[in-house]
């Protein structure tokens, strides 16, 4: 900036601060003492002739007194009342930038400044108005005009408070089901639209409510997307809470009519009472908030009370993410080894590694204890890096004993999600100098119709390192076979369920049989899991299916026994079927 101009604004932001506080009048009397100053002078210099004294100062003085009288009345005369008004308007204004737009503009403000005056009054309105449209933006949704988030909990709080401790009260959380098909297949504006038909519906039940108990007072509001909560200060009694509950229900399960368009959507709701559930809102909305997705898990479309079972569910949960955490930290996973073998000959072709986890507490823990909670918790992507490294150098280790055999791991949905993750594992085979053809991956059916096309690429690149793809859990989904045909599949693993009666029921024989061909069609090899008789092992060799796992052959075992399984050195009674294939 220049320095001419730099100056030039400290010099105005100078006099600017000079001029705070000063009044009209102040100004007109000031006005009125300089032209008096200006007339003295005048008159100084006319009446000196060149000599200045006593007397021609006096002589000056005088018409400079009634010069500045002259000014002084004419300028009051002409600006006492406006000045008077501004002033007012300066100190209603200020009031006004203090917070105060209520008050009257002053009466001697439009009297003698009508202009200004009404210039004030819209200034006001327009910032009330706004005022008003912030207000409700920050305390309203606008597609529902119920209170959002923010405003409903600091109400609910003010209520609370207001209750005093122990009074009863009840919490609905309730979220909409099957609503983001709709958002997804009719777009967001119908979607809102929707949300503002539910809105209304939820104050109907209100309505019915106060109309039922009119000291009952209800509070409504929509934390986000398809979530709403209704508070109810005053309700007593859970046969109460669930009659509210089942109207929810009932007026949300009724057909809504959207520009034309029949939509049906429903909800799931989680109820919980005051002060049996908890005396805060935190603790009333933890609570709902579980009863409700116990709702949804049971089916959808219900209304479900928050009880003791639910806690203790809640409190096992929190305690199995804290343990999954430290068992991360503390390395306490390990891995196990089931056999796969051919057949007829009984050759051992592959062994699938199974995770355990070592808990400290409760001893060796089976997946199917765990494996849900870390992947809702994303900690089964941590859990999946270690067994990628593990295998890894599980690989690379026999390797250099002189044992090559191939290792088959499971992927999760969470690693399925994202191509890196299978770059990630290629890396890892590298950095460990383990062949890629010692590598299968399994892939459950459900996700495997799923995979995104950079996931399939990501495949098709590791499969073209030699690793093998494996379908896992074959006829428990509902397979797309154009799709089944077009993915980078070697081998498919037939659910047990498709296995399990294939002794004494000619149907499910005939099935697998159908299902063993059909894989075969699409050029992969068939292997069975969950073999737990030599009879399952015979029906299957006959019907043509390639490789079997389970039981009967041997079950899963840490890295030395299977070693020495393998080498023909152990003694597994299980192993009945290799001994008989022998």
């Amino acid at each position: 900036m220049p320095g001419s101009e730099l100056s030039g604004r400290r010099a105005r932001g100078a006099i600017y601060r000079s001029m705070e506080g000063v009044s009209l009048k102040s100004r007109a009397i000031g006005f009125a003492m300089g032209a008096g100053a200006l007339a003295f002078i005048l008159a100084l210099v006319a009446t000196s002739s060149g000599r200045i004294d006593a007397g021609n100062m006096a002589r000056a003085l005088i018409p400079a007194l009634v010069c500045a009288a002259m000014c002084w009345a004419s300028a009051e005369r002409a600006i006492a009342s406006t000045a008077s008004a501004i002033d007012a308007a300066i100190a209603r204004l200020s009031r006004a930038a203090q917070g105060d737009l209520e008050s009257d503009i002053p009466e001697e403000i439009a009297e003698n400044v009508p202009q200004l005056a009404v210039a004030m009054h819209s200034l006001f309105n327009q910032l009330n108005s706004n005022l008003e449209s912030v207000q409700r933006l920050a305390l309203f949704d606008p597609v529902t005009a119920l209170p959002n988030r923010t405003h409903f909990r600091r109400s609910c709080e003010r209520m609370l408070s207001d209750l005093g401790p122990g009074t009863n009260a009840t919490l609905l959380f309730i979220d909409l089901d099957r609503f983001k098909a709709v958002n997804d297949t009719m777009g967001h504006a119908m979607g809102d639209m929707l949300l503002g038909m539910v809105a209304n519906r939820l104050r109907a039940v209100a309505d019915r409510v106060i109309a039922d108990h009119p000291t009952v007072v209800p509070l409504i509001g929509r934390l986000a997307g398809d979530e709403f909560t209704m508070f109810f200060a005053g309700i007593r009694d859970s046969a109460e809470a669930a009659r509210i509950g089942r109207g929810v229900l009932f007026a949300l399960g009724e057909t809504f009519d959207v520009l034309g368009t029949d939509i049906a959507i429903g909800a799931s709701i989680g109820i919980a009472m005051r002060p049996l559930h908890g005396e805060t809102l935190t603790d009333l909305m933890r609570a709902a908030d579980a009863a409700m997705y116990h709702a949804k898990a049971s089916g959808r479309g219900r209304a479900e009370h928050f009880t003791d079972a639910l806690a203790a569910e809640i409190a096992e949960r929190a305690q199995l993410e804290c343990d999954l955490r430290e068992a991360i930290e503390g390395d306490q996973f390990a891995l196990v080894f089931q056999p796969q073998i051919s057949l007829p000959g009984g050759r051992i072709v592959a062994a699938e590694a199974l995770l355990r986890w070592r808990h400290p507490r409760d001893g060796m823990r089976l997946p199917g204890t765990f494996i849900q909670r870390a992947e809702e918790t994303g900690l089964i992507v941590e859990i999946g890096e270690w067994v990628i490294a593990t295998v890894a150098d599980t690989i690379a280790r026999w390797g250099r004993m002189g044992i090559e055999q191939r290792l088959a791991i499971n992927v999760s949905a969470r690693q399925l999600d994202h191509a890196s993750f299978f770059r990630r594992l290629r890396a890892a085979m590298h950095d460990a100098s383990a062949p890629a053809h010692l590598l299968e991956l399994e892939i459950t059916e459900t996700l495997a119709m799923h995979c995104s096309a950079e996931v399939v690429e990501a495949i098709a690149a590791l499969r073209a390192d030699g690793a093998t793809i494996a379908i896992d859990d074959f006829g428990t989904g509902y397979s797309n076979l154009a799709r089944l045909r077009d993915l980078p599949v070697d081998r498919v693993k037939l659910d047990r369920s498709l296995i399990e009666h294939i002794v004494d029921n000619s149907d499910a024989r005939t099935i697998a049989h159908a299902v063993i061909g059909l894989i075969h069609g699409l050029g992969c090899e068939a292997v069975a899991e969950g073999i737990e008789s030599t009879d399952q092992a015979d029906v299957l060799r006959v019907i043509g299916c390639d490789v079997i796992q389970g039981y009967a052959v041997a079950p899963p075992m840490d890295e030395a026994a299977f070693i020495a399984w393998s080498r023909g050195e152990g003694g597994h009674e299980e192993g009945m079927v290799v001994r008989a294939l022998g």
